[in-house]
């Protein structure tokens, strides 16, 4: 079995939150509160990033990825009424429907106001986002990594944010920990976490009553909600 989604509930909420940060370019704003900066803008200036489609609700969202996270974070969006596009060559076509998804190609999803990179590390997925790819990104958008830092080519992304006209909420690095003297940390549209989003008390139990609850079932004669195949095993360890 796998219980190795047991902390998708937090990283799913730790990511919506980021997708409201970078909409609202929070981070910004942030430096030059704790710079002891003047924060408060005029409202005559009150334009472009953070002002300009900075609301949630009813913008176009890509997901790469659409495991146990993904699914969480769509539930996560509902409310917001937003479309969703989501890459994912591996998950049934099935699941569009009951989740309101629509599938599309990586460029699609790229393509979009913002874009939630949701993916394990896997020799397939190591570096899957590079220059090609990032500059895809639509200008105005916000970049969302809750999955892992390998997954984006770290070099490529500093160089696509350096042009200033997307907004990079990061979660994960690469490498990792992140090391105190990153460029990335000078980058005014960065904001950053220190690999949280999963981390909760929380979610530190859940793993194990994830656990104990499969065990029962197995035990009462019920099939595993989340089995461990050698299928997955192949998908996580072949080369790309």
């Amino acid at each position: 079995m796998d219980t190795s989604h047991g902390s998708s509930w937090a990283a799913a909420e730790w990511a919506l939150g980021l997708a409201l940060v970078g909409l609202r370019n929070a981070g910004a704003s942030f430096r030059r509160i704790v710079a002891h900066q003047p924060a408060f803008v005029p409202v005559g200036e009150r334009s472009g990033p953070g002002y300009h489609r900075a609301e949630l609700s009813h913008k176009r969202v890509g997901l790469i990825g659409f495991g146990h996270l993904g699914r969480r974070l769509v539930e996560l969006l509902r409310p917001f009424l937003v479309d969703v596009v989501v890459f994912d060559p591996y998950v049934p076509r099935e699941l569009a429907e009951p989740y309101g998804v629509n599938f599309g190609a990586l460029p699609a999803a790229l393509a979009c106001d913002v874009v939630f990179t949701l993916v394990p590390h896997t020799p397939r997925t190591e570096g899957m986002l590079g220059r090609d790819e990032l500059a895809q990104l639509r200008p105005g958008s916000v970049f969302v990594n809750v999955s892992r830092g390998k997954v984006v080519d770290g070099a490529a992304l500093f160089e696509r944010l350096q042009r200033g006209d997307v907004i990079a909420c990061l979660d994960v690095f690469d490498p990792e920990p992140m090391p105190p003297d990153s460029p990335l940390a000078d980058l005014p549209n960065v904001f950053l976490s220190p690999h949280i989003a999963g981390v909760t008390e929380e979610s530190r139990r859940r793993f194990f009553s994830l656990m104990v609850d499969e065990i029962l079932r197995h035990f009462a004669g019920l099939e595993p909600l989340s089995e461990l195949t050698p299928g997955i095993v192949r998908l996580h360890t072949a080369p790309a």
